[in-house]
């Protein structure tokens, strides 16, 4: 077999693993791949006057074998045995194969070696194997960041700067001891404003995002703004946190305020499991010290420790922290809103610079907080309007039940369900079909429903009497009702009474007009 001699093959793969970090397997399949483009680009300058021969999936059959002792390679192809060959790159004749091996049979497959000699090999062709491998080194580095960090996505890492691109700042980062460094961005939003970077300084960031995809640039994405990082910071200074007895319930923090004039700030709700144990005090430390810890990695960023509760108003209150709250009017729970009553001393102390302590206060709990003076605050007036909006929300509410009912009423087709073609029957009458469509599917008699009715909504009354009443007078009454009643209308009704809810005011009127 022939073979296309490439001195220092074993060197050049080991120091290719040892200057990016990768494995000799993962070298070595970068070195075929690279090498089979490199022969495609050979077959397509031997054919350049015929066009449109080779596909994508031309090459599929050819594969390249590396020998690292005798420092070389070869192309091998894999073809089919068939009677007659069209396409000699794919097949091989029988006659041929069986010169060589006797007990060849048609359909089987052979291995042969189509390795070029160096010289035809080409120029080109080397080119462009350079290139496909410098393509395939760098993917297999972005798969083994991928897997490498997947793990370790919304933890905190220990990072050195390295450089700055634009409003970014690169930094290096590890997964663990003794493993390498790799490069991570912390773009101008994940930045702290009080943060100063400066070349190979180390600092703490939170993995963001490990980004998958061939993109030019770092993969890791890290941020010094993200709350996960405040919440890193008190667990690894507060032991009680690590062991569980105090819990931290949720986090708001605000490192990039929208004006230059407001500082960064963060509040965290704490919870204990202990009685004995001051959850907020725990966090704080004596005389501050775990707390100042937290702060003076985060460049002095304000930061209120606040205790949780069950309760939203003694849990509001304690949000809108360092403010003295006079009432917490919890006025509509369902859409969370909240009216805080405070003293008119205390009401800019709520509200803070720019409304900064009530917009975090508001992300803490997930209510909506209206801050309102409790000397200006006319109770029946705000539960007048409270009362009138919910009045008007329901109003709508049903409007909009009832439109979705006719619009569906109005695309149901019409079937055969609840109507025999031969039955004849006066438009008051119960059709016979659809009550025994009723008993074998609803598993109920109209008796059953008079009762069941009965219990729960009178109005249903009328209806379930006449169903139980004489063919005779039923009859009497039908013909009696038909002048006033369109057969269509009752029909209708009659077809969709089941679809609506007997307390829906649409299915009441609809009843009162078949009775």
């Amino acid at each position: 077999m022939s073979m296309v001699r490439l001195t220092g093959l074993q060197e050049m793969i080991d120091g290719i693993s040892r200057e990016r970090n990768l494995p000799k397997t993962a070298v070595e399949a970068a070195l075929r791949e690279a090498l089979l483009k490199g022969y495609e680009r050979y077959r397509r300058t031997q054919s350049l006057d015929v066009r449109n021969i080779f596909d994508e999936t031309y090459f599929d059959n050819f594969d390249v074998e590396l020998d690292t002792e005798e420092e070389g390679f070869r192309v091998l192809a894999t073809k089919s045995i068939v009677e007659e060959v069209a396409d000699p790159d794919h097949e091989i004749a029988l006659s041929d194969v069986q010169e060589v091996a006797a007990e060849a049979q048609l359909g089987d497959t052979v291995i042969l070696d189509v390795t070029p000699d160096r010289d035809d090999f080409g120029r080109m062709a080397a080119i462009q194997t350079k290139q496909v491998l410098a393509q395939k080194l760098r993917d297999q580095q972005r798969k083994l960041i991928q897997e490498e960090f997947q793990e370790l996505e919304s933890t905190v890492l220990q990072g050195r700067i390295l450089r700055f691109e634009r409003q970014s700042v690169i930094v290096a980062v590890t997964s663990g001891y003794s493993q390498p460094e790799v490069e991570a961005e912390l773009p101008k939003r994940e930045q702290l404003p009080n943060d100063t970077y400066r070349a190979n300084g180390t600092i703490k960031v939170y993995l963001k995002k490990v980004c998958e995809g061939s993109q030019r640039g770092p993969q890791l994405l890290v941020s010094r703004a993200d709350a996960g990082l405040v919440v890193y910071l008190f667990a690894n200074e507060v032991p009680e946190i690590e062991d569980d007895i105090v819990r931290i319930v949720a986090v708001a923090r605000e490192a990039n305020p929208p004006s230059r004039h407001v500082g960064p700030r963060t509040k965290i709700a704490v919870d204990t499991v202990e009685r004995d144990v001051d959850p907020v005090g725990a966090c704080i430390g004596a005389r501050g010290s775990r707390i100042q810890v937290v702060v003076n990695e985060l460049r002095g960023e304000k930061i209120d420790v606040i205790r949780w509760s069950p309760d939203p108003a003694t849990y509001i209150a304690n949000a809108l922290s360092p403010a003295r709250v006079v009432e917490v009017r919890l006025m509509n729970p369902e859409e969370r809103q909240a009216h805080v009553l405070v003293g008119d001393d205390q009401l800019s102390l709520a509200i803070g610079k720019e409304g900064q302590n009530v917009r975090l206060a508001a992300r803490l709990t997930g209510w909506k907080i209206d801050i309102r003076d409790v000397a200006k605050y006319d109770r029946d007036e705000e539960d007048a309007k409270m009362a009138s909006y919910l009045a008007e929300r329901e109003a709508a509410l049903a409007l909009a039940a009832a439109e979705a009912a006719d619009d569906f009423a109005e695309e149901e087709p019409e079937t055969d369900d609840f109507a025999d073609e031969d039955a004849e029957f006066s438009p008051g009458e119960i059709d016979p079909s659809a009550a025994a469509d009723d008993e074998t599917d609803d598993e109920f008699d109209g008796d059953d429903l008079e009762d069941d009715d009965l219990e729960d909504d009178q109005e249903h009354a009328p209806l379930d009497s006449a169903a139980d009443a004489d063919d005779d007078d039923q009859d009497a009454d039908d013909d009696q009702d038909s002048d006033d009643q369109d057969p269509d209308d009752l029909t209708e009704n009659d077809s969709t009474d089941e679809d609506f809810d007997s307390d829906d005011p649409d299915s009441e009127a609809l009843d009162q007009e078949a009775n």
